[in-house]
């Protein structure tokens, strides 16, 4: 991918990144470059759609499940099933039984989840592709996650991957936190929020952050990886009784 095809300077980025995290300039030099497989021709609903299917299962049972989601589409303009054949529209999808999408592998949560996803598309909750270039990141996380069985996570690998977004950092991505963990030496995952403080430096280029602590992941394997401990427990405040009783007196005496 060239860098024409970002929404950003990819040179300027790394740039930036390196100038100010000598640890994450060390990983540009050493790793695979920032390339995502960015789709701009997907809009938001079709990625969601998918996003939808492959929730939770392999890919290889998720790509056959989309295959036959799609052949429905396509039997439902009377039209022969093919294996590039188009995502069910969203009024398509509100006219498609239960019954029929169970037939095709998908389970009852992500058959709610798909009508949902088609309303809200109807309603135009759901923004088109030319919508949602201008709308904000958090903008786009309020709408889609509204979305039933979209999390935050889901609306941020369609930031990323989808829009191209610069500045994205997914704080609950278990690659992202263990990444972190190997690239600075650390025993513990971070906490959601510890991250979040500590990528402040990386702004507005936290997506090619977060790349390269996906691929310093895959680097360390996952013989390595697995030895990385939960979060630490935030330390509490342990104030000693005794200490509290010579306070209590203290104060009495001066009300005296």
């Amino acid at each position: 991918m060239t860098n024409i095809e970002l929404p950003f300077d990819l040179a300027a980025a790394t740039a930036h990144l390196s100038a100010s995290d000598p640890c994450l300039a060390k990983l540009i030099e050493e790793l695979v470059p920032f390339e995502p497989e960015i789709d701009h021709m997907q809009s938001p609903y079709e990625a969601l759609m998918e996003a939808i299917v492959y929730q939770s299962i392999s890919g290889k049972a998720a790509a056959t499940i989309f295959a036959r989601v799609k052949a429905l589409s396509a039997a439902s303009r009377g039209e022969p099933p093919g294996r590039d054949g188009r995502v069910p529209s969203p009024e398509e999808v509100l006219k498609l039984s239960k019954q029929k999408l169970r037939k095709a592998g998908l389970s009852g949560a992500k058959i709610l989840s798909m009508k949902d996803l088609a309303q809200k598309t109807i309603d135009g909750i759901v923004p088109t592709h030319d919508e949602a270039l201008k709308l904000s990141d958090e903008e786009l996380v309020e709408r889609l996650d509204s979305v039933r069985g979209i999390g935050r996570w889901t609306v941020e690998m369609f930031l990323i991957f989808r829009l191209g977004r610069p500045d994205v950092l997914p704080i609950h991505d278990l690659g992202v936190q263990k990444g972190w963990s190997v690239a600075y030496r650390k025993k513990h995952k971070p906490r959601p929020k510890e991250l979040l403080r500590f990528g402040e430096r990386w702004r507005p280029y936290r997506t090619v952050a977060s790349w390269y602590m996906w691929r310093a992941f895959e680097k360390a394997g996952y013989a390595a990886t697995n030895k990385i401990k939960k979060p630490r427990a935030k330390r509490k405040v342990r104030v000693k009784v005794k200490r509290v009783k010579v306070l209590l007196r203290t104060n009495a005496k001066k009300k005296k």
